[in-house]
């Protein structure tokens, strides 16, 4: 499951042994004010096979975790997001108690690629095209259900035989408030993407044995 308005293809450079079948699991809109529950359930419907292996990105993470309460899972692997509420940064639990999460300009989303057009740098070209490459779900409605619930997440404590990968120099969601993961040294927010080597090279024994084997 890719992070908050992304798309599958973040996903397209990870490469796992043939006897592995991924599937790319995509965002639904979300319906006026639906609850975490009901879209979790429309979302369960793309998930064909019985006990898989769930892996989520960013707030991909929290609905896989969200998932796993209502279907047997042979493993839940997280990468670059939280295990529970405890763990987000102090500028999201302070819009969740503000409610300054709900005065966010979403409409603006889809014209971020508009920059690759503007006399910018090149770093803000390149970023822009990223974000227009990979961020491709760009609908109001979506967006404000997303933030309101990736900052409005209740959960206590992590789910039990949870496996959390995390980079060092995540800057969103920072490592500091980050308990009991596995550290991805240099690794960003979007390590998916430029570091899928790592993961390449380390799923299979995530998946297989739930935990890093040296080799």
């Amino acid at each position: 499951m890719p992070g908050m308005a992304a798309n599958p293809s973040i996903f397209e450079h990870i490469k796992l042994p043939e006897k592995y079948v991924i599937h790319w699991l995509k965002w639904k809109i979300p319906y006026h004010n639906e609850c975490m529950h009901s879209y979790i359930t429309r979302m369960l419907e793309e998930v064909v096979h019985p006990n898989p292996v769930l892996i989520g990105v960013s707030f991909g993470g929290v609905i896989v975790q969200e998932m796993a309460k209502l279907i047997p899972v042979k493993r839940l692997i997280l990468i670059s997001t939280v295990k529970s509420q405890h763990e987000l940064p102090a500028r999201m639990k302070l819009a969740r108690k503000t409610g300054l999460y709900k005065i966010l300009p979403t409409s603006l989303a889809g014209r971020i690629g508009d920059l690759e057009k503007l006399p910018v740098g090149e770093f803000t070209k390149k970023r822009a095209h990223l974000y227009k490459q990979y961020l491709s779900v760009s609908d109001k409605q979506y967006l404000d259900w997303a933030i309101q619930k990736m900052v409005c997440w209740e959960q206590e404590s992590p789910l039990p035989n949870t496996i959390h990968i995390h980079g060092d120099s995540d800057l969103i969601f920072p490592i500091k408030n980050i308990e009991n993961c596995i550290i991805v040294e240099g690794g960003t927010h979007i390590m998916i993407i430029n570091r899928f080597r790592w993961f390449n090279k380390h799923l299979p024994s995530l998946i297989e044995e739930g935990e890093l084997v040296k080799n």
